[in-house]
């Protein structure tokens, strides 16, 4: 049942993603035309549109299955200290891709000369609308932790609550027998009602984390299916490959540890593969309408832009990378939270870089 309401909900939100791209159409102003000069070349733009679909769509799967693969290779389980550094390498990218990459595109946006002065140059909407994003994401991740929460303990039953005396006893004395080999934790109610509820936050990131990135993913894959400049297209994909296969690494993480079932796990992959792609294939399109400087187009995907950054941002410090240091494996170990803070630092100067071509 989840799985079939996480496939309608990524589908609705795809379609309702497609309404507003064409709500976007519009005519700018003459100032606000988009440039043309010697890249400016539609007939040559189609076919790198094509390479970019099938690239971007390729270094996605790569990214986004790789870490679900871990499993077989021992070094990379989820219990190994390079997997914590893998992933706080694929979290910094993540905060990365918020601060460096959304947060800019929709500040530029939201602030263009095409827009009317009032109200767009009067108010700083952009920060506005990733604060109540940030704020809306820690609504959502609190609910839906507590509501799975309640669902989880409503349809455990105690066994103290149907064992008879005598297999109660069998446990007491399979406790005692574990606590005396230091292996009392497999019968501790406390220690498996933690792991539960640390497998319920672990399903509740991967969901919101997910959401943010697919409107993010749609956001970049428009933009670039919709420009006809061969010159940006040729960087932005070599750029965008990159991206999408360490972002998807960030989310694949968090499906792993998220322990879902094989189905789901496709379903997550599949969403995260395509949605790039579907943007690409979507701005082609619309490119003969699509006009990237018109006001309702930049209002639209600015503000897309502006509640995936908050989005970004929050899941990045919050459930990732915080959740990781503060938690007691970090917590047990310098060498290790060194490690894993150089490792934070690279993800997010790599992509930082990136900036600079996409």
């Amino acid at each position: 049942m989840a799985s079939s309401s996480l496939v309608k909900f990524l589908t609705i939100f795809l379609i309702i993603i497609s309404i507003f791209a064409e709500q976007a159409i519009s005519v700018a102003p003459d100032e606000c035309q988009t440039e043309v000069n010697s890249c400016t070349n539609k007939k040559k733009a189609v076919p790198l549109k094509v390479i970019a679909i099938f690239s971007i769509l390729i270094a996605s799967v790569i990214g986004v299955c790789s870490p679900l693969f871990t499993k077989s290779v021992p070094a990379l389980s989820p219990e190994k200290n390079l997997f914590t550094i893998i992933k706080c390498f694929a979290s910094g990218i993540i905060l990365a891709t918020g601060f460096m990459h959304v947060l800019p595109d929709s500040f530029e946006m939201l602030s263009s000369q095409c827009l009317k002065e009032h109200p767009w140059h009067k108010f700083p909407f952009t920060g506005f609308v990733a604060m109540l994003s940030a704020l809306v994401t820690l609504m959502i991740d609190s609910m839906a932790t507590s509501i799975y929460s309640r669902k989880s303990s409503a349809g455990i039953t105690p066994a103290s609550a149907t064992a008879s005396p005598n297999e109660m006893a069998v446990v007491n004395i399979g406790q005692f027998h574990g606590h005396g080999h230091g292996h009392g934790h497999l019968h501790d109610p406390k220690a498996a009602g933690t792991a539960d509820q640390q497998l319920l936050r672990n399903r509740v990131i991967a969901m919101v984390l997910e959401l943010g990135i697919v409107v993010h993913s749609v956001v970049i894959g428009l933009s670039l299916g919709a420009s006809n400049n061969t010159c940006t297209i040729k960087g932005l994909v070599a750029a965008l490959c990159f991206h999408q296969m360490f972002e998807g690494m960030g989310l694949g993480g968090c499906i792993l540890q998220a322990e879902y079932k094989a189905f789901k796990k496709f379903v997550m992959a599949f969403f995260f593969s395509v949605t790039t792609p579907f943007g690409i294939a979507m701005g082609m399109a619309l490119s003969k309408t699509y006009k990237d400087n018109s006001p309702t187009a930049l209002i639209t995907v600015g503000l897309l832009n502006a509640s995936s950054s908050g989005l970004l941002i929050y899941m990045a410090l919050v459930d990732l990378l915080s959740a990781e240091f503060m938690g007691p494996k970090l917590q047990g170990s310098i060498k290790l939270q060194i490690k894993s803070y150089v490792a934070a630092l690279l993800g997010a100067g790599g992509m930082s870089v990136m900036a600079i071509w996409a």
